[in-house]
């Protein structure tokens, strides 16, 4: 090869005429290649010479000591949201006292998702810390087959396979308006989070209970869904009130969207919470909020620290999988 460069995977995939995941099936005995690809694989590791780096860095050890923290995001919403900051803190803390690198990857176009494949091939780390997962992501499923010790941070569904932890969002959620019916509001909308992720769905699932208990309809006209983000908040708060301007209250799937709720609200006259109640959930930025924001607590820092502790248990002790559900606790402020 033109300057006796060492063969990648990249190099064999090509040669194979097959997807880099392919190769990385075939080198650690995954059966989910069709007979065809492996044998082409095959042929091109050998005509290639081309060894995995698993191989040669077991000559010397089998752990690398680093750990990937992998966010299917966009720099921008990581650096606007303070759930991943929080996370990263406690995720940072954790592999500290345990001298393993942290290596933080985003993945936000096929390019990053290729680089984190050949990654995980090479076995450059020793398993993956997985946030913000959505319903249609294919990273889960790409990690599980290729045998690489993964957590994730929250769930696909309910049926979810692999490790994870995530705070109690259904209970939290109902927790909230049962606070606001209780006391006296009588027309709870929501603003939920995206539906395509667990925790969206959860969250609006703890709304629905609330009012089912509370003997209340729970009408779609005061749901509305957002992205988590500021200004998803505020065009929520808007249709809100457009489509039930008497609504009195509203519990808002994050800290985020109900700071824009409350933007929206201040534009439109509205008074909180002598006119509308608000309640948010996570307590990042809600005391700093006008008036101070009723939130559900939950606790990121930790929820970080856990899934290092279960990612260590599986990769050197090898434990089994873990699927852990951390309180969460309404803290009751001003706006509700």
């Amino acid at each position: 090869m033109a300057g006796n460069r060492r063969p990648t995977i990249k190099t064999v995939a090509a040669r194979a005429g097959v997807g880099r995941t392919t190769v990385s099936r075939v080198v650690n005995g995954s059966d989910l290649v069709s007979a065809d690809a492996r044998a082409r694989v095959l042929a091109a590791i050998k005509e290639l010479n081309y060894v995995p780096n698993t191989v040669a860095r077991g000559l010397v050890t089998s752990r690398t000591n680093a750990v990937a923290l992998v966010i299917p995001e966009s720099a921008s919403r990581l650096g606007s949201e303070p759930f991943f900051a929080a996370l990263i803190r406690g995720v940072s803390e954790a592999l500290a006292d345990n001298r393993t690198q942290l290596q933080l990857m985003l993945v936000r176009d096929q390019a990053e998702r290729e680089q984190l494949t050949e990654s995980v091939a090479a076995r450059r780390v020793d398993g993956v810390l997985l946030v913000s997962v959505h319903a249609d992501d294919p990273l889960p499923a790409m990690l599980e087959e290729m045998g690489l010790p993964t957590v994730l941070a929250g769930r696909r569904d309910v049926g979810e396979r692999l490790s994870y932890v995530h705070a109690d969002n259904t209970g939290g959620a109902a927790q909230a308006v049962r606070h606001l019916l209780g006391s006296g509001r009588s027309k709870v909308a929501t603003i939920a989070g995206p539906l395509d992720m667990d925790v969206g769905r959860s969250r609006l699932e703890g709304w629905r209970t609330a009012h089912h208990e509370a003997g209340v309809t729970a009408s779609q006209v005061l749901v509305e869904t957002g992205d988590f983000s500021w200004e998803s908040g505020r065009r929520a708060m808007h249709s809100l009130l457009e489509r039930a301007p008497d609504l009195d209250a509203v519990f808002a799937a994050s800290d985020l969207m109900a700071l824009g709720a409350l933007d929206e609200l201040r534009r439109q006259g509205r008074e909180v919470p002598g006119d509308v109640a608000v309640i948010g959930f996570e307590d990042s930025l809600a005391r700093y909020a006008h008036p101070p924001l009723t939130t559900v607590r939950q606790p990121v820092e930790e929820l970080g620290r856990t899934m290092v502790r279960i990612l260590a248990a599986i990769t050197q002790e090898g434990g089994a999988r873990q699927q852990l559900m951390l309180p969460t606790e309404l803290v009751v402020r001003e706006s509700a």
